[in-house]
């Protein structure tokens, strides 16, 4: 009766590598984790990835594997007391697993509490964060940290997980449940294993007898269900996107009362203050440049202020994010210039503007012909600058908006013929 009463979810978590759906550069024959398991030398790690791609799933098969005792701390309800509790069983065990979730919630001393008992191998940590451990997990433990970077999974892998758990589950394999259309399914879920499960068992009770699983089936049971989600968490992303993409639409009123939902639900006001730094460049950048200014400075009033008052910064920096005028040239420009250079590898620098730091490579005709800039009218001489196979192509093309319709006239003034300026 238990096991029935638990979600779908947690009732179809693998506890072998060998039924993992997804993350094969990890756990697939040659994957570093498999490896590790294996060896029997499990590093202390950190595992990033989006939510419900398996974090929490590889912590526990590691444990299972190895056969250490583990230890599950939550990073949002627990405390440096915690902490010492745990290392202090440690002491008396062989190399325990800790394992925290949503580490990046952990403070500053709540990370310190941890080092020492890292460091000397009392235990071995695993953390798991959807959030850029670089930002959220200070340098001193992350040096003593494996970073793995786990992936969305893929719609193949999110298929195989359905019709796996059709097959499998006690409670869905003896009703007649068939996926005719999964692309609802698909989209709604994002690559996250936990809410498209959580969806098939929505559907699943919701409706007795046989089911046919179409599109238009599964949206009429998410739209009702909607709340359930926010209530649990599983909205944390589409509230997110839904904020975004509200300022990047220039829609204060809907960017505020987006903020407020992730307020009201105790969203780190530090995750939000982030996103908005980082839109500012991808969404407005040379279109308004004091965007960027504006979003950094309230990324590090946030970090002094805190909650409560920190929504005050957020609302302001927000409403002032969706009123500017938008470019994503910048953008543009650099994902441009990456795919470039993927395509066309280690091009070589023209040398007159190589550095000529010694006799030989002068001679070698490095720094040969350049011209320094300002010592020419107008501060600019006309050089070449990108390799020869790639000369003449433009990554940047600015916006069409008042500020970057002056530096496009700057810029004709100065590359017409070779850029088109």
């Amino acid at each position: 009766m238990f096991e029935t009463a638990q979600p779908l979810a947690e009732r179809m978590r693998p506890s072998r590598l060998e039924d993992l759906v997804g993350q094969q550069h990890l756990v697939g024959d040659s994957g570093i984790i498999r490896k590790a398991i294996q060896t029997g030398n499990v590093p202390s790690m950190i595992l990033w990835g989006p939510p419900g791609v398996g974090k929490t799933t590889i912590a526990n098969i590691i444990a299972n594997e190895v056969k250490r005792p583990f230890h599950v701390l939550s990073a949002v309800s627990a405390g440096v007391k915690d902490v010492r509790e745990v290392i202090d069983k440690a002491k008396h065990s062989n190399r325990a697993i800790l394992f925290i979730d949503e580490i990046h919630r952990f403070n500053k001393s709540q990370q310190d509490a941890l080092l020492g008992a890292v460091e000397k191998g009392v235990i071995t940590l695993i953390g798991a964060t959807t959030e850029n451990p670089s930002f959220e997990v200070n340098s001193a433990l992350l040096s003593r940290c494996q970073v793995y970077v786990l992936k969305p999974l893929t719609e193949s892998d999110l298929l195989h997980l359905i019709n796996q758990t059709l097959k499998k589950d006690s409670k869905l394999k003896s009703r007649q449940v068939t996926i005719a259309e999964s692309a609802a399914l698909i989209n709604i879920s994002g690559g996250d294993a936990r809410k498209v499960l959580n969806l098939v068992e929505l559907i699943c009770d919701s409706i007795p007898g046989a089911i046919t699983v179409t599109d238009a089936l599964v949206m009429e049971v998410a739209q009702k269900h909607i709340a359930l989600y926010d209530k649990s968490g599983e909205q944390h992303y589409d509230i997110i996107s839904a904020f975004i993409k509200s300022i990047r639409g220039s829609d204060p009123n809907a960017a505020v009362y987006y903020l407020a939902r992730m307020i009201e639900g105790g969203e780190d006001v530090k995750f939000i203050a982030r996103r908005m730094v980082i839109l500012a460049s991808e969404d407005i950048g040379n279109a308004n440049p004091t965007a960027l200014v504006l979003a950094t400075s309230a990324f590090q009033a946030v970090n002094v202020i805190g909650h409560p008052e920190a929504r005050i910064i957020l609302a302001q920096c927000a409403t002032y994010l969706a009123c500017s005028a938008k470019s994503n040239a910048s953008y543009e420009a650099i994902e441009g210039a990456l795919r470039t250079v993927q395509e066309t590898g280690d091009l070589p620098v023209p040398l007159s503007i190589r550095n000529s730091p010694t006799r030989l490579m002068k001679d070698l005709g490095y720094g040969k012909n350049y011209q320094y800039a300002h010592s020419f009218e107008g501060n600019f001489a006309h050089m070449e600058f990108l390799p020869e196979k790639i000369a003449g192509q433009t990554f940047y093309q600015p916006g069409k908006n008042p500020r970057e319709d002056e530096m496009r006239q700057f810029l004709r003034t100065l590359w017409k013929e070779k850029y088109g300026y």
